[in-house]
């Protein structure tokens, strides 16, 4: 894993890096990951806010904050996602496909509740989100 991971928007306008490596990766299967990314689950790396920065197109990014916990970034050009923003938590979760470099190894599936791609995997499927930032931390059978 190299220390610094390159990604952009879908026309390649933003640019954005993410350095060192990140705290946790894993699927997120809540409706508004599955209703941002088209898809019928998400695929996320999770990162300090002070490891992740914009190195080019800045004015172009666009957001939108639906639930008051996710800034979501994207380019206004194209429309394309960038990352999302956890303001509370300090972090940021960047699409893992959003960068090339980045070997995807997941560790959990969240909000598995909401599932509509059931996964047998043998990850943990937590109902939520962990204890620590204000989930159940449940547990689900796959």
């Amino acid at each position: 894993m190299t220390d610094t991971h390159q990604g952009s928007c879908f026309c390649g306008a933003v640019h954005f890096e993410a350095r060192g490596a990140p705290l946790d990766m894993g699927y997120c299967h809540c409706e508004d990951c599955r209703a941002w990314s088209g898809a019928p689950l998400a695929g996320w790396s999770l990162w300090p806010a002070d490891a992740v920065s914009v190195t080019q197109g800045e004015d172009r990014l666009g957001g939108h904050n639906r639930t008051g916990f996710s800034n979501r970034r994207f380019c206004a050009e194209c429309g394309g996602a960038a990352f999302i923003q956890h303001p509370t938590l300090g972090l940021v979760d960047i699409p893992a496909g959003k960068l090339p470099s980045l070997d995807f190894a997941p560790s959990a599936h969240l909000n598995y509740a909401s599932t509509r791609h059931p996964m047998r995997d043998g990850l943990p499927k937590l109902r939520d989100f962990p204890a620590e930032i204000g989930g159940s931390g449940e547990t689900m059978a796959e």
